[in-house]
């Protein structure tokens, strides 16, 4: 079983990442199982999204105490609880402009991928919404789900923008698979 927690800020995306991230799963023919904690209800308090993603029925009902890869839209979020859910397997998806060896020396023993989503969110028209760009980032760094399918998802569901979204999230998804192609080498 394969068990996600996205974490953002109000306002960021991050629950409709999650959202998203569950229905490309699903489209895949996963069974997938999707919930949200909301803090504060206003904008820039800490919100989560919890991913299971099994091929066979997923009975847990419990929160997910330790993840197989944290997609975190805001680097400032990247401590305590969060942290907690991350063991030394856990791929840490950051949007950042940092690079991956700034959180190597911060979260020293941690897989941790950066990316620099404003940039090409704002490349594709988006502004600050990065939650497609994170989307296509983590698809690349977990091997799943296929991009084909985030894009098909992206343009059946995203509010707004669906082709601008589709392109963006394949450019976080070729940004992460550029710098997994360098650290291979």
């Amino acid at each position: 079983m394969l068990q996600i927690i996205v974490q953002g800020r109000g306002g960021q995306g991050a629950q409709t990442a999650g959202n998203l991230l569950a229905t490309a799963f699903f489209a895949e023919g996963r069974q997938v199982q999707s919930f949200a904690s909301y803090g504060g209800a206003r904008r820039g308090t800490p919100v989560s999204s919890y991913i299971r993603v099994d091929d066979k029925p997923i009975r847990v009902r419990c929160d997910i105490e330790t993840a197989d890869a944290i997609l975190c839209f805001d680097a400032s979020l990247l401590e305590g609880r969060l942290l907690a859910s991350a063991a030394a397997h856990t791929l840490i998806v950051v949007n950042s402009a940092q690079s991956a060896q700034h959180f190597a020396a911060l979260l020293p023993g941690r897989r941790v991928v950066a990316i620099d989503a404003i940039s090409i969110a704002r490349r594709h028209g988006l502004g600050r919404i990065v939650n497609s760009v994170l989307l296509g980032a983590l698809a690349r760094a977990t091997g799943e789900p296929s991009l084909e399918a985030l894009q098909r998802t992206l343009i059946d569901e995203a509010p707004k923008q669906k082709e601008a979204n589709a392109a963006a999230c394949e450019e976080g998804w070729r940004c992460v698979d550029a710098q997994l192609q360098r650290s291979a080498a």
